[in-house]
């Protein structure tokens, strides 16, 4: 018995108007600016994930305040492949492909590009640079999505990382085991196995719809590994409570903590999906006292020019008072 072929990715405006989804002329426009790809699990999720991925016209309109690199990556690049803003913890980028391509993307202007990712001279030159770095507890790979690369070639790249004596953490980003989960299979979890460091992966979802039967199926081939999750607050998406009390749940419920609930950056094109911070701080407060604290992630934004994610999730308290998760004041000064 053979296995059966892998559904096609959509790529092309036929392939999306053939889901049912979007218009061809359109999508066919927006991909001759940046990358364009959606599973077919995700085209079958519904409205709220089809908008994360179905390309826009307005993704062609640049605002004024966006930027072609919004969190200052190339600011803190020491080598090609690094990416070091904090002394401790810096990202690795082995590849700048993924399964599937976030209309908010903040790296879109790289991603999915003919840059494919780092040669071997230039990963091992990547690889030199957190050698001599001892101040390194931890490596995040990152993106692309560092899933995409094929088990082997991952486990090797493990393997150099976690000969490294003074790399204890190595944290992997992923959109896989929601957008793509069969590549979650025997092989990669066998490549995913470390005898040093501790592995984390970081799951990107972003509404409730997204955790399918076979999402579900990789998550738990991932037991072992802790999990957190990563979330971009989206206009139109998840940008009301009960869709992120839903979500937040549902990654507790599937052992992913949630990690971040990101601002959305100013990448090009993505004003269309960005809220206000007061927009978020709101949500923020309202779900506290509605899910459980082991639910809360932490609202942040990455200020631009490479300086750093900042909390910007509400104050509780103010001037001697503190307020409770039902909005009332209670006197407190320390």
């Amino acid at each position: 018995m053979t296995d059966l072929p892998r559904p096609r990715t959509l790529r092309r405006g036929s392939d999306f108007v053939e889901a049912g989804l979007g218009d061809a002329a359109t999508i066919d426009k927006v991909a001759e600016r940046y990358a364009v790809a959606m599973t077919p699990l995700l085209a079958e999720l519904g409205p709220a994930v089809a908008k994360q991925f179905v390309p826009d016209l307005r993704e062609l309109d640049t605002a004024p305040e966006e930027l072609a690199d919004p969190i200052g990556d190339q600011a803190h690049s020491p080598v090609k492949g690094i990416v070091h803003r904090y002394p401790d913890r810096l990202l690795l980028t082995p590849l700048l492909h993924c399964p599937v391509y976030c209309r908010f993307c903040f790296r879109r202007e790289r991603v999915g590009g003919a840059e494919k990712g780092l040669s071997d001279a230039e990963l091992q030159a990547a690889l030199d640079y957190i050698r001599a770095n001892h101040q390194v507890w931890e490596v995040i790979l990152t993106g692309g999505d560092p899933l995409m690369l094929p088990p082997p070639r991952l486990k090797t790249l493990l393997a150099e990382l976690e000969a490294i004596a003074h790399v204890e953490i190595i944290r992997i980003h992923s959109r896989i085991p929601i957008a793509d989960p069969e590549r979650v299979d025997a092989e990669m979890v066998e490549a995913l196995k470390l005898e040093r460091a501790t592995l984390w992966i970081a799951v990107h979802s972003n509404h409730a719809s997204e955790f399918s039967v076979p999402a579900i199926a990789a998550l738990r081939r991932l037991d072992g590994i802790p999990l957190l999750g990563q979330t971009v607050l989206l206009k139109d998406v998840n940008d009301n409570a009960e869709a992120l009390e839903a979500l937040f749940r549902a990654m507790v419920k599937h052992k992913i903590k949630p990690y971040y609930l990101h601002h959305l950056d100013l990448a090009p094109g993505t004003g269309h999906f960005r809220t206000g911070i007061e927009d978020g701080q709101e949500l923020m407060r309202g779900l506290r006292g509605k899910i459980s604290g082991v639910c809360q992630p932490t609202y942040v934004l990455d200020i631009p020019g490479g300086h750093g994610k900042a909390p910007i999730g509400p104050t509780f308290w103010q001037d001697g008072q503190v307020t409770d998760w039902q909005g009332i004041d209670h006197p407190y000064r320390k």
